[in-house]
């Protein structure tokens, strides 16, 4: 009988990615579901959606993601970002499912100057990263089979992103400030979509039950908000001028890490990854959206 995948979180940027990423695969069978068929709130829903169905994998990508909107709805990001994961793991420790959940950078905060381990001390600036680092916990306390991979500043031709809120703005604005005193790596929802994919198909190869463990995944190089922008618009050749600021110019509800670059070589060297730069991947985002247009 075929492997079945579960992936919770159907709209957002990474569910739609491993949509298009698995569209051609037989095996193992994908199916994708969204608030309408499991309300991450509403704990009942959750233990209903599970009553008579078993996966051998759950990839939960589904998160309160508003990160200056959870400084107001904390209760609302506290019940998806930690209480539903929580539920979730239970439930894959008790059907021994393997689960794949999607962290963050922004359980760091940002202090130190080199890209951050998997290992280095957490400590969240504020309650989306406060609310993720809790479920990460959780999962770690109940002990599933798989692993939590942290990713950053996720972008693709789906949902709401930076790229799209930059093109968005370029229509409206000649000159744009954005800010350069933050330091990340983009990432690219198909690339992270892929390197799902990858892990799976290594612990079915390897017939492995993957004990809890926590990844790092992003694209190679580093960037500041302002040089994501400045590509983003070489790519598209428009003539809008971006500017440069700092992040105290351009205030927040949220506070932000100053520097979350994520050091990838433990999922590189597990699973023999190779991961494309950030540029080569926003080539490929542009183009994408360039169809849709």
């Amino acid at each position: 009988m075929a492997k079945k995948v579960l992936v919770i979180g159907r709209d957002g940027q990474l569910g739609q990615s491993l949509k298009l990423c698995t569209q051609n695969v037989l095996e193992p069978v994908f199916e994708f579901v969204g608030r309408s068929d499991m309300d991450l709130t509403q704990p009942k829903q959750i233990q209903a959606f599970f009553q008579n169905r078993q996966f051998d994998y759950i990839i939960n990508c589904a998160a309160f993601t508003a990160v200056d909107k959870a400084e107001e709805a904390s209760d609302l990001a506290e019940a998806i970002n930690h209480r539903a994961v929580k539920q979730i793991a239970q439930i894959a420790k008790k059907t021994d499912t393997v689960l794949i959940h999607i962290s963050t950078d922004y359980v760091f905060d940002g202090t130190q100057c080199r890209p951050y381990v998997e290992s280095d001390a957490t400590n969240p600036l504020g309650v989306y990263g406060e609310t993720k680092l809790k479920g990460e916990q959780a999962i770690r306390l109940v002990k599933p089979l798989g692993c939590i991979i942290r990713t950053s500043w996720v972008f693709s031709q789906f949902g709401n992103n930076f790229v799209k809120t930059m093109l968005r703005l370029s229509e409206q604005q000649d000159t744009l400030k954005v800010v350069g005193d933050q330091i990340g790596s983009p990432t690219y929802a198909v690339d992270l979509a892929n390197a799902i994919i990858t892990l799976i198909s290594h612990y079915e190869k390897h017939s492995m039950k993957p004990e809890m463990t926590v990844y790092h995944f992003s694209n190679e190089g580093v960037a500041s908000w302002y040089d994501f922008a400045c590509a983003i618009f070489e790519l598209t050749g428009l003539e809008n001028h971006v500017v440069p600021i700092e992040s105290s110019e351009f205030p927040t509800v949220a506070k932000r890490p100053f520097f979350s670059v994520l050091n990838k070589r433990k999922i590189k060297v597990s699973f023999d990854l190779s991961i494309p730069h950030w540029r080569k991947s926003l080539e490929k985002c542009m183009g994408q959206l360039q169809k849709t247009v």
